[in-house]
């Protein structure tokens, strides 16, 4: 495009006294391309927010793939001789033994429910992602071992105990004996307090040792879940397709998508909706585009037939037209790229937005936004400007100029 056309297109989106109507509707279209691009960008944020948070605090948590028996009254108890076995998976860069029971817990004053979680502590054994950086306490209790059973709680079931590091809380769990299984108390000694950040978590699970969770629950020498931890976590269903064919029939692999596929399938149907509402407002904005150039056509009738008079072509002319539209949509492009990064980084960085923790899960609306989403918004934008300046631009490119001068 030629500097003709820039100059005449710039010149005609400068609207004199006698236009003041279409400069306000110019005006109008800029903030409606800016608000569109700024909702779909936080939109978008919120859903990116959501789905990383809980995506790395549920993976912190619990496997990439999920071994467990085919049978659910039987654990798996040749576990020892899996994990060394499963670690020669491609892909895999850790494996852990795990036994899950329900327990009740009684702090000095209140009892209540928790998910106890048997895993590998104390010398030499690595430590889990969830435990790593702990909220209070340590680890090293579990290494020293001056207490038989040690224990580290999640921080909202701390509180609802009223419990401390160095702190003790009585677990009831079962023991077999000869008239059957009976329930049996144990004294736990709190080594630590963990914080996720998901409130399911941090209010109902409590780690210690495989061999304390099997005398709490009852059990011999066996695990209910051995847990892989993946180099790439979207590997996860071909990793499962091994372990399957690694470990036989008896052990079923589940992969973190399949466990928590409502989630994900609730937050993929909450971005498509936020995109198809907020592309509204981008249809509204094309249609302020649409009546602000078809006025400028209008307005501008006798100086097109000039222009062509003069010799300008009806390309030239057309491209006039639709240069008005794009300066329109770029505009409001950039304010809207500018204002919808801008907020969601602030939000974000303050946690302004609070939730109800028991509800959503999560303490606060987190926001991530992504420069690809910047890119594809701005190309809808872009688009749609496009598609309202086709009609008004071929119509100022139809304009006879012997027509149009016959009485001036």
């Amino acid at each position: 495009m030629s500097s003709f056309e820039w100059m005449v297109a710039l010149r005609y989106l400068r609207a004199k006294r006698k236009q003041t109507v279409i400069s306000v509707i110019t005006v109008i279209s800029i903030l409606g391309v800016a608000a569109g691009v700024m909702a779909l960008i936080i939109a978008l944020a919120i859903n990116n927010g959501f789905q990383s948070t809980l995506q790395t605090d549920l993976l912190t948590a619990t496997g990439d793939v999920t071994l467990v028996s085919s049978d659910p009254d039987v654990g798996i108890e040749n576990w020892m001789q899996l994990v060394s076995r499963l670690k020669s998976i491609r892909g895999v860069i850790s494996v852990t033994p795990g036994l899950y029971g329900q327990v009740a817990v009684k702090g000095p004053l209140v009892s209540g429910s928790a998910v106890l979680k048997g895993i590998p502590l104390g010398a030499g054994a690595p430590v889990p992602p969830l435990l790593e950086h702990l909220k209070a306490g340590s680890l090293a209790p579990f290494d020293e071992k001056q207490h038989r059973y040690e224990i580290v709680l999640g921080a909202k079931l701390a509180d609802k105990l009223g419990l401390r590091p160095d702190s003790n809380v009585s677990v009831i769990g079962s023991e077999l004996t000869p008239l059957g299984i009976a329930p049996s108390l144990f004294h736990f000694h709190v080594a630590g307090v963990f914080e996720s950040g998901l409130y399911d978590i941090d209010s109902m699970w409590a780690f210690t040792t495989i061999h304390d969770a099997q005398e709490v629950l009852g059990l011999n020498n066996v695990v209910n879940a051995i847990e892989l931890k993946l180099s790439n976590v979207f590997d996860a269903p071909k990793v499962a397709r091994e372990a399957e064919k690694l470990t036989g029939p008896k052990l079923v692999a589940e992969t973190w998508m399949n466990q928590n596929r409502a989630l994900l399938n609730a937050l993929k149907l909450e971005k498509t909706v936020s995109v198809i509402t907020v592309s509204l407002i981008e249809l509204v904005a094309a249609l302020n585009i649409l009546v602000v150039l078809v006025m400028l056509v209008m307005e501008k009738h006798r100086d097109i037939a000039i222009l062509m008079s003069m010799g300008a072509r009806r390309a030239q002319i057309e491209r006039i037209f639709l240069l008005q539209g794009l300066m329109i949509g770029g505009v409001g492009c950039v304010l809207g790229l500018l204002a919808g990064y801008s907020v969601s980084a602030l939000f974000n960085h303050y946690h302004w937005l609070k939730l109800d923790e028991e509800i959503y899960a999560l303490s606060y609306v987190p926001f991530q936004s992504h420069w690809t989403d910047g890119v594809w918004v701005t190309g809808l934008a872009l688009f749609t400007s496009l598609v309202a300046t086709l009609h008004p631009s071929r119509s100022a490119s139809r304009i006879a100029p012997a027509e149009a001068l016959r009485y001036e």
